[in-house]
């Protein structure tokens, strides 16, 4: 069916592949088509370990979401995460010409060049290089420079790097299963857009995706980005941990934890006991919802106090005026909001993406954040043209690695 405007999200996640199929609205909302999943293979903490059963993942994921929305998909744009990816703070300058005296967009693709000239580790590229503020003949906090008169602009730039054969690989699982890649993007940066809106990130706030492998997260403050990170370290390793600790199946234990087990400790009776069944190589048995709950509460206190530890040098947490908001797989387990606002001190909001329609069991799914933050993220992008894409970057320093491909 042809439609306008379609934009398809993919996310290539440790747990799961997702596909969202979306029709960007000139209000700049998101209407949801369609949504197509598969269990993840080949896919570790966040990385391609495995090509060949990664595409095939892929392609199955794909192909669910073109029968669910009955859209052809040709292109797609690609959260990115993995302990791979870093971030810093930039500043660049560049001097306006005598004879023009007014700041013209070329003056804009030039301070961000200059922002861009670190030294990054030989194997990684520029995957983003985010506004924070503009600063004109040392006047601070302009929004937008452009048609002003002025000497010199400077800008403030939220950094973001990767792996460059780590990003390579995922473009080539894509372009595998013959479809072509919009841009790659940071997961965090991807969910931010469907869950804070202009006045909460003028506020203040932190994101918290928490998915299988990975925890990825992404700190506003005076409405940019002020820091981001991503943690080795996510819904899966509860499961292992359940596993090990109870001397369970790995499949029995993510059941477990999904529908009995809690983050919080001491809410269940005294010796209460939970039958867990038998199955293919398992006889089945009892265990104590308290030793569940304790084993969950452990992990996730790591997760959210290492988070803690991590954002607090750069932007201090009683600073987020609108809180941490929550979301990804993890957002489900019961308790969390109760554990992470004992750790963070202020309020926390397990949250789902906004200003979206179709089907309410898409955006009223945490796990879909990231995917529908996608459609945003390129629904924004499409009429915007001072930055350069992680492909052109790509192509600019690897050209000879991509032939073949369009970039």
């Amino acid at each position: 069916m042809a439609r306008d405007n379609i934009l398809v999200g993919l996310e290539i996640g440790t747990s799961k592949i997702c596909a969202v199929v979306g029709e960007g609205r000139d209000d700049s909302t998101i209407r949801i088509l369609g949504v197509g999943q598969t269990p993840s293979r080949g896919i570790r903490k966040g990385e391609i370990v495995d090509f060949g059963t990664a595409s095939q993942c892929i392609h199955d994921a794909l192909a669910d979401a073109e029968e669910k929305s009955d859209v052809e998909i040709k292109s797609v744009w690609v959260a990115v995460s993995g302990g791979h990816i870093q971030s810093f703070n930039s500043r660049g300058a560049t001097v306006i010409p005598e004879d023009r005296g007014e700041v013209e967009e070329v003056d804009l693709r030039d301070v961000e060049i200059s922002a861009k000239e670190v030294n990054l580790p030989k194997e990684n590229t520029f995957l983003h290089a985010v506004i924070q503020k503009y600063y004109v003949d040392g006047h601070d906090g302009v929004l937008n420079p452009l048609g002003m008169l002025a000497h010199r602009l400077e800008a403030n730039f939220h950094i973001v790097h990767g792996v460059t054969t780590r990003i390579q690989n995922t473009i080539r699982c894509i372009k595998e299963v013959g479809v072509d890649v919009e841009d790659i993007v940071l997961s965090s940066l991807a969910a931010a857009e469907v869950v804070l809106d202009a006045n909460q990130k003028n506020l203040g706030a932190l994101v918290i995706d928490i998915g299988g492998g990975t925890t990825d997260y992404i700190v506003y403050a005076d409405g940019a980005i002020q820091h981001s990170g991503i943690l080795a370290v996510g819904g899966d390793h509860v499961t292992n941990d359940i596993s090990i600790g109870l001397r369970l199946p790995i499949t029995r234990a993510e059941k477990l934890k999904i529908e009995e087990g809690s983050v919080e400790i001491g809410i269940g009776l005294p010796g209460e006991l939970i039958t867990v069944k038998n199955d293919s190589g398992f006889s089945g048995r009892e265990v104590e919802l308290e030793m569940l709950n304790t084993i969950i509460h452990a992990r996730m206190r790591e997760i959210f106090e290492h988070l803690k530890k991590q954002i607090d040098p750069h932007v201090p947490i009683d600073m987020l005026g609108s809180g941490v908001m929550i979301t990804g797989g993890c957002a489900l387990l019961k308790g969390v909001r109760t554990l992470a606002e004992e750790i963070f001190e202020v309020p926390v909001h397990v949250t789902v993406p906004q200003s979206v329609t179709g089907p309410t069991s898409a955006f009223e799914n945490p796990q879909l954040t990231t995917a529908i933050g996608l459609l945003k993220y390129g629904h924004a992008m499409q009429s915007i043209t001072t930055s350069t894409s992680v492909l052109e970057n790509l192509g600019q320093k690897f050209s000879s690695l991509f032939r073949g491909f369009r970039l």
